[in-house]
């Protein structure tokens, strides 16, 4: 199994944000995390970045502890984050975004990647020497993922990377992930479009809370009326 959580606690002071939360991503699986706002889906993925700490709880990456490492770190252990609101600098050309991504690489293939990046997204190669801030939001979306992708990961976490973006560039993006996902990535996957991520996702997690309060696989989940209830805020009582 490529990462491991186990009764994953993150609190900010009195408020308890992620409580005895435990998870599961294989290599080349793409597993999403649902719910509604306030459920705790962004704490999650920044206690698995290291960018607040665990209060409780293993996290064990390509059989690796760890839970107590800094995000650099788990950077060059191959677990990236695309965090919501994309935080590209966009003072910064998008060719000196990109390189950002590969900067705890220090092998010689890092040019190569880049221009690995600009075969895929045309639209980045032909803007690479201007600031970022010309991007539209969905390019900028392009950028965040593709400065991921320079760290090489074998997972990439993304929270909520549809927000803000047209119907059209919606499916662009959900295309491009199931994309990365054929060519071996593994993804967990926050995020509101519910009906999307569960059309690419194997499994999902809903949250509510800091809980998860159900999983299973996106078929199941998709026709779950508790997943509904989830997102009104409070679950829907188990059968029986």
């Amino acid at each position: 199994m490529l990462l491991e959580v186990e009764g994953l606690d993150v609190r900010y002071g009195r408020t308890h944000a992620v409580k005895a939360l435990s998870l599961q991503v294989a290599d080349d699986e793409l597993v999403t995390v649902l719910g509604a706002n306030g459920a705790g889906k962004t704490s999650l993925l920044r206690a698995l970045q290291g960018l607040v700490p665990a209060s409780a709880g293993r996290i064990r990456f390509g059989g690796v502890d760890i839970t107590r490492m800094s995000p650099p770190e788990r950077l060059r252990q191959r677990l990236a984050l695309v965090p919501e609101g994309r935080q590209i600098v966009i003072s910064l050309t998008v060719h000196e975004n990109l390189l950002m991504g590969a900067y705890c690489r220090s092998d010689s293939d890092v040019r190569r990647d880049v221009e690995g990046v600009y075969d895929r997204f045309p639209n980045l190669a032909a803007r690479r020497d201007m600031p970022a801030s010309v991007l539209s939001g969905g390019e900028q979306q392009m950028l965040a993922i593709s400065r991921a992708l320079l760290a090489r990961p074998r997972l990439m976490m993304l929270d909520e990377p549809s927000l803000g973006l047209s119907p059209l560039l919606v499916e662009r993006l959900f295309d491009l992930l199931r994309n990365l996902r054929a060519d071996g990535l593994a993804i967990l996957l926050v995020e509101q479009n519910t009906q999307m991520a569960l059309k690419i996702a194997s499994r999902g997690l809903v949250m509510e809370l800091g809980k998860v309060v159900l999983e299973g696989p996106s078929e199941a989940l998709a026709s779950n009326d508790r997943l509904a209830a989830a997102y009104f805020g409070h679950a829907a009582p188990h059968a029986g």
